[in-house]
């Protein structure tokens, strides 16, 4: 029986673990009105009439303090909630409500995004398994947050181009703040008032037609979104995935019926039935022997988050140049000292989030001199480190964790030995990215206002 996650949105309907999600379009002549400058001016008078009076100041669609990009946006509803989060103190969420929307998407999706490899001197070509930096010193005693694996030497540059047939509508943005802090109100005071790190993530959702509704007065640790749903958010996820230097993953493999699913059916693989079979139309008689069919087992429905540091460059120079008519053009940035980590997710896990803290934010943190203890993740890093795990706590589905080594062998079970393996994971992802700012290769590449954690449900 499927579990749902505590952040899906605010609509029962819309936690159905049968329905699958479906990619909106719009038709042909209505994206080419809405896309030409005559459309764009008339959208632009229509959200300005319907905010009036009833609008909060948000951040720029781009996420930043652009006055010629601060529409003031209806800001959509949203039920907050308090929720007792894995440390036992109170998490605030304000979930988005909405509709119908699904668990995951099973089939192919085609040709959805096309990806250009661009720089990766020194990259590894290959994803390695860094399953035993969570298994083999952790559980004994102490985290190797300065594992030589963990210090980024080179990055990759991948430039994905994302297609869809929808038009620009507001995006289901929910928020979650932890319950480590004192004052764990979404609300923020007029210091923070003008704060735009926590739309750095921003570009990817409005260059795709999503536009990221984000009040200035809040202040969430991660910002997540259930919708509209693309079915190149799936691939995206999963390319990153791929092409990650390190993978850190508590769940099994994709089936391969689904990896199948992805591949065309040829005429070497058509099957031709017999001819016998076509014309036999009888009955059995009693003494032939009845033949019991074994119903198939309904499709596997694996629901799986990859967790990766990620930046974001426009496509040349400018970000308005990343949103073009039905399409999405960035720059995503890897580094290879920085783990993927893949977990295991409920139905209604958000589509993608991201935490607030950007790589400037991070790299302004000064980490311990030797390895920390499991048990003891004080300090700055054990703080972010708590954060993300009570968020990520509330998207795994701890039924399909699996805890194994590199080489893939189980380690020793115990009754917290999933969350303690999560929270080295974490911590390691956190370490790592700390330890990028000694890169000359990260600081050459990588915009470190447009760069943090991220987050993409896969298959």
């Amino acid at each position: 029986m499927a579990t749902f996650s505590p952040l899906g949105p605010i609509d029962p309907a819309s936690l159905s673990a049968t329905h699958e999600e479906e990619e909106k379009s719009a038709p042909w002549i209505i994206r080419k009105l809405v896309g030409s400058m005559t459309g764009r001016i008339v959208m632009s008078s229509y959200e300005s009439l319907r905010a009036a009076g009833t609008s909060i100041v948000c951040l720029s669609p781009w996420g930043d303090s652009s006055p010629f990009l601060l529409p003031c946006i209806r800001f959509r509803d949203l039920a907050v909630h308090t929720i007792v989060a894995a440390t036992g103190g109170m998490a605030v969420v304000a979930a988005p409500v909405m509709g119908s929307v699904g668990a995951e998407v099973i089939g192919a999706f085609g040709d959805t995004i096309l990806v250009e490899l661009g720089l990766h001197a020194g990259f590894q070509l290959t994803t390695a398994a860094a399953n035993d930096l969570v298994i083999e010193k952790p559980l004994k005693s102490l985290i190797p947050i300065h594992e030589k694996r963990l210090s980024t030497t080179a990055v990759k540059v991948l430039l994905i181009t994302l297609k869809y047939k929808m038009t620009m509508t507001d995006a289901a943005l929910g928020f979650f703040r932890s319950s480590i802090h004192t004052d764990n109100s979404l609300f923020s005071t007029v210091k923070d008032y003008l704060a735009v790190e926590k739309g750095w993530f921003s570009p990817y959702l409005f260059a795709s037609a999503r536009r990221p509704v984000i009040p200035r007065t809040m202040t969430p640790d991660v910002v997540f979104c259930h919708g509209p749903f693309l079915e190149g958010d799936y691939r995206i996820g999963q390319t990153l995935l791929s092409e990650s230097a390190m993978v850190i993953t508590f769940c099994s493999l994709v089936p391969t019926s689904l990896a199948a699913a992805d591949k065309k059916p040829t005429h070497h693989s058509l099957s031709i039935p017999k001819l016998s079979n076509l014309l036999r139309s009888r009955p059995p008689s009693p003494t032939e022997p009845e033949v019991k069919h074994t119903p198939l087992p309904p499709p596997p429905q694996p629901r799986r988050m990859v967790i990766v540091l990620v930046g974001l460059k426009p496509h040349r120079s400018l970000w308005t140049t990343s949103a073009r008519p039905g399409e999405s053009v960035i720059n995503y940035i890897l580094l290879n000292g920085c783990p993927a980590i893949v977990v295991p997710v409920k139905v209604g896990a958000p589509l993608v989030a991201w935490d607030t803290l950007t790589l400037e934010d991070l790299w302004k943190i000064t980490l311990p001199t030797e390895d920390i203890d499991t048990e003891e993740t004080g300090g700055t890093l054990g703080g972010i480190v708590k954060v993300l795990f009570e968020y990520v706590d509330m998207c795994v589905d701890w039924e399909r964790f699996v805890v194994t080594g590199s080489s893939g062998d189980e380690a020793s079970p115990g009754p917290t030995e999933p969350r303690k393996a999560l929270k080295v994971a974490l911590s390691l992802l956190v370490a790592a990215a700390i330890r990028s700012k000694d890169s000359k290769e990260a600081k050459k590449e990588v915009d470190k206002e447009r760069s943090g954690i991220a987050m993409w449900r896969i298959l």
